[in-house]
């Protein structure tokens, strides 16, 4: 499917998301990240009006993310991520194309690398001490994705991750003292990407009371487990039920089986095609416990991977044991499965294959796509799933507070209403997180502003259902209202009643 001219100039200034969304003829290729690059590329922006209305909006919110983005908020100056984003080769692990090709891409992409760290170093003047900091472990994860060059070209890379570090040093010593964007720009960067207007305190107040709701649903759960024990003490007793880091491949693959069965049996998706494989996180992109890199729609199908982190090898054994028991005890890691396969996002990607419109295809919510697969957690427990387990009711709520807490966090850091030590408190209080998984949660804050989009995302989801079930009446049912939003493949918020309307 070839790109029209107003889809390019939006895929032009999105290089890593278009690659990794299967448009692989930006194989090899990096986004211009310079100031001159950026003004070239914003002024590209626009074109004819799409036939269809919604697809037109869809496209519009986009660009005017663009805009904001990089024209108001100027990012590539004050974001590592973006850069870090320009250097990142996991959308070439996954099997759409011959491995010779593939490889010919990474070796001609790492040869890039040099060039992306003298713009990087150049524009990245901005950068705030406590974000350059929460980027740096990011940026020696690459590390990793330099065994797969040798030679001159291994060499060059090599030196120049080593200088973007360097800068990222300096940027963490002497950058401003505070890494938060300002309630107005936070507001601005979701209300433009999500084609709907944002109020933070509004927002924040639908946080509190979601929380409160989880909370007191987690407290009924537990003491269906212990009457006599106290929730925290139901919750460490269930995180210390977990596979160990030898097993955890194994014991994943069966629940992702069981999550592919299940969400067949009950139309939950509308589609079952496609192979699902389970494997260890690649080192370079370590940066959650898991997540799932679909067959994107616009490449050739292939298996897709549902990655699980394993715990660092150099940690200690109580390290070790918290970040296996935080993240995949056996009540959570079932959760995750539904999240991550189906009818998550793996359930999500094959239903992307099909869509027909140029625009659905290629341009992606991040906050539709999380959304969708946190809102699904929800539906999994409401439809049944793992009915026998209580434990499994224990750790779709632990999941949703975690959620809930980052979008808590998010607004909290950028409104400057909450420090680092604040948001962690607010993961160890919200969700039962400790240690190094509290903290990792808090600083992901800082260079993933919008890592709140689950919650916002699950929550808008569940006010169309209900204006699905007003409209429809007796028509209702979630495989109808289910097909009629994943056909408008992973669109901004703002659309949703789209499905409503043609469903």
């Amino acid at each position: 499917m070839t790109l029209d001219n107003r889809l390019r100039a939006i895929c032009d200034l999105s290089v890593p998301a278009a690659r990794e969304n299967g448009r692989h003829e930006y194989d090899g290729q990096v986004q211009d990240l310079s100031c001159a690059g950026i003004r070239t590329g914003l002024a590209r922006l626009g074109g004819p009006s799409y036939e269809d209305p919604h697809d037109d909006t869809h496209a519009g919110a986009a660009e005017e993310s663009l805009r904001a983005r990089f024209g108001e908020m100027e990012l590539h100056r004050s974001s590592p991520l973006v850069h870090l984003d320009n250097l990142d080769l996991t959308s070439y692990e996954r099997q759409y194309a011959p491995e010779e090709e593939r490889r010919q891409a990474v070796a001609e992409h790492l040869g890039r690398w040099p060039e992306v760290v003298d713009v990087a170093v150049t524009t990245l003047d901005r950068v705030p001490a406590p974000l350059a900091r929460a980027s740096i472990p990011l940026a020696r994860g690459l590390a990793a994705d330099l065994d797969r060059a040798d030679g001159a070209t291994r060499v060059a890379a090599e030196r120049a991750l080593e200088r973007l570090i360097s800068h990222l040093e300096r940027a963490a010593e002497h950058g401003a003292p505070s890494a938060a964007l300002g309630g107005r720009v936070l507001a601005r960067m979701l209300s433009t990407s999500e084609a709907c207007e944002v109020e933070l305190s509004t927002l924040a107040a639908t946080v509190d009371a979601e929380r409160r709701r989880l909370r007191a649903e987690l407290d009924e759960a537990c003491r269906r487990i212990d009457p006599k024990a106290g929730t925290e003490e139901v919750v460490r007793a269930l995180r210390a039920d977990h596979p160990t880091a030898e097993n955890l491949l194994a014991d994943t693959r069966k629940l992702v089986d069981e999550a592919l069965d299940w969400t067949e049996r009950t139309g939950l998706a509308p589609y079952h095609d496609g192979e699902c494989l389970v494997g260890h996180t690649p080192l370079a992109q370590r940066r959650a416990a898991a997540g799932l890199f679909g067959s994107a729609p616009a490449e050739m199908d292939s298996p897709s991977w549902f990655y699980v982190t394993p715990p660092d090898e150099d940690w200690t054994d109580r390290e070790k044991d918290e970040w296996l028991g935080s993240y995949f005890n056996r009540a959570n890691l079932a959760n995750i499965v539904i999240h991550e396969v189906a009818p998550g996002h793996f359930s999500h990607f094959r239903a992307l294959r099909r869509v027909s419109s140029p625009v659905r295809r290629t341009l992606i919510s991040d906050v539709f796509q999380e959304g969708w697969a946190h809102y699904i957690e929800q539906v999994a427990l409401e439809e049944g799933f793992h009915a026998h387990d209580p434990a499994y009711p224990v750790g779709v709520h632990l999941d949703a507070l975690r959620r809930v807490a980052r979008l808590a966090a998010a607004i909290g850091l950028h409104t400057g209403a909450m420090t680092i030590e604040d948001a962690a408190h607010q993961f160890r209080e919200d969700a039962f997180l400790s240690g190094q998984s509290a903290l990792a949660e808090a600083r992901r804050g800082l260079f993933d502003p919008t890592y709140g989009r689950y919650t916002w995302g699950k929550l808008a989801i569940l006010d169309a259902r209900e204006r699905a079930r007003t409209a429809w009446g007796k028509g209702f049912s979630l495989p109808r209202f289910h097909t009629a939003l994943l056909a408008l493949g992973a669109p901004p918020i703002g659309l949703l009643d789209t499905a409503i309307e043609r469903g």
